[in-house]
Parts: C-alpha cells; sequence; structure tokens
C-alpha cells in the first residue's frame, strides 16, 4: 500500500478523468490520497471529491504565492470537517522575489506572517502542517522552532536535500519525497536521502507537477508513486515492500487517517 500525501487533485489538468486517474493509482496499490490546500479558489472542488471518495482527504492552507487569500478564508469552516487532516499547504518562498531590496525584505515579512499565523491555527485545531519551502530553508527552520510547531508536527513537502532541515526531524517534522529523487540532477536529495529516519518517511507526487521519471514531462498522476518507491528502493538498498510498509505507516501516524 501507498499513500500520496500530496497530490493536487483539485487541478484543472484531473478534471477530464479524475475517475480514470484515481481507479489506475488504486489497482498500482495506492490506497490514500491527500490534496493539500493550495489554491483557495479550488478548495470546494478539492472537498468535493473528497466527500465522494471513503479514501481522499483535503487540508486547508494557504501557499506562499497565494497570501492575499489569507484574511478571506475561514478557516475554521473547513478545519471542522471530518476529512480534513492538515493546515497547509503554507510556509516560505523566496524564489520569485522581485523589486529592491526593500521590497524583497517586504514580500518576506509578509510571507513570514502569514506562515506563523498558519501555524498558530494548526496548534489551535490540533492539525499537522504540510509545508512549503524554497530558498527559504533558515527562516523557515527558525519560525517553525520559535513557534512551538513540534507541538502539532508536518511535513516538508517536496524536501529540497538542505542539510540543515534534517534536524527537524526530531522536532516530528516528515520529509516528503517526491518524483524529483528520479531526476538526473538530483544528485543532492539522492545523497541525504539515507540520512533521513526511515520513520520520517513519506511518499508524495505533487501533481500534476514533478512527474518522475521515465515519464518527466507528462502530466504527474498518483500511479507514479510506484516509481518514487522504485528509487527510493534503490537508493536505500531496502525492499520495496518495506518502502510502502513504513512510509503508509508514517502517513497514517502523521495525519491520523483512518
Amino acid at each position: 500500500m501507498i499513500i500520496d500525501t500530496h497530490i493536487h487533485l483539485d487541478d484543472d489538468r484531473y478534471k477530464e478523468d479524475l475517475e480514470k486517474l484515481l481507479d489506475r493509482a488504486r489497482e498500482a496499490g495506492v490506497k490514500r490520497f491527500i490534496i493539500p490546500g493550495a489554491d483557495p479558489r479550488t478548495l470546494k472542488r478539492a472537498i468535493d471529491i473528497a466527500e465522494a471518495h471513503n479514501d481522499v482527504y483535503f487540508a486547508v492552507g494557504v501557499h506562499p504565492y497565494d497570501m492575499e487569500s489569507f484574511d478571506k478564508l475561514d478557516f475554521e469552516m473547513y478545519v471542522s470537517h471530518e476529512k480534513c487532516v492538515a493546515i497547509g499547504e503554507c510556509g516560505l518562498d523566496y524564489y520569485r522575489l522581485e523589486g529592491s531590496d526593500s521590497e524583497k525584505e517586504s514580500e518576506k515579512q509578509r510571507q513570514q506572517k502569514v506562515f506563523i499565523s498558519q501555524i498558530e491555527l494548526a496548534k489551535k485545531y490540533k492539525k499537522p502542517l504540510i509545508i512549503h519551502i524554497r530558498d527559504a530553508s533558515r527562516d523557515s527552520k527558525k519560525i517553525l522552532l520559535d513557534s512551538n510547531a513540534k507541538e502539532v508536527g508536518g511535513v516538508l513537502h517536496c524536501y529540497n536535500a538542505d542539510e540543515e532541515l534534517l534536524s527537524l526531524a526530531n522536532q516530528d517534522f516528515y520529509f516528503g519525497i517526491g518524483g524529483v529523487v528520479t531526476f538526473k540532477n538530483a544528485k543532492k536529495l539522492v545523497n541525504v536521502l539515507p540520512k533521513i529516519p526511515l520513520e520520517k518517511l513519506l511518499i508524495e507526487t505533487d501533481g500534476p507537477y514533478l512527474t518522475p521519471m521515465p515519464h518527466r514531462g507528462e502530466r504527474n498522476e498518483p500511479f507514479y508513486t510506484t516509481f518514487i518507491v522504485d528509487k527510493i528502493s534503490s537508493i536505500l538498498e531496502l525492499p520495496i515492500k518495506k518502502i510502502k510498509d513504513i512510509t503508509t505507516q508514517n502517513a497514517q501516524k502523521l495525519f491520523a487517517l483512518r
């Protein structure tokens, strides 16, 4: 059994063949799916999908690129839903910062404020965090530690192979491994992967993005978690079944999945 802990099933690119896509994944052993709350505009669709399928869950959150939506989103209305398993994806993303140094710094501070607010919501509602970090490892780690986010824990989605973040495993944080691990230029992640405790590994696609080899360039989908598991098994020199079993147990523990 595999659990795809990060799959944007509410994306328009899945509208035409969602049921076939889910069935294809189930036949391959993918038995649970979590839709992160990355875009408030498609949150209703995410909930509809979760309500229509026993094996689909969702999270509620605001991505760093959609900060202006934070004050408009009624977290309390969604977080009480029986299929809501996390807060996020939230976090910091400095990759697209533009403008003068002062403008960039202002943007960073806005992102940090919204991130901290969502950490506090996670603690209030006792939900784990789904965390997005891009070019912002140091600030992200500091905020997680200063905010005592270990109260709820969470996953570093699409883990960026920054060794500075490895110590967060001791703060009840998990590491989401996706298709990037199969890329030819993923040497850093391949080298860091053995340093992650097995009990802190999770599998994810981040579909429709970051499609693993040999399908890179195509739309990503949950079925492709099988390629990710195979690659992790090869790197760690462990049986495929062991990777499936332990990552499934980890996901069930973190997200309290039935």
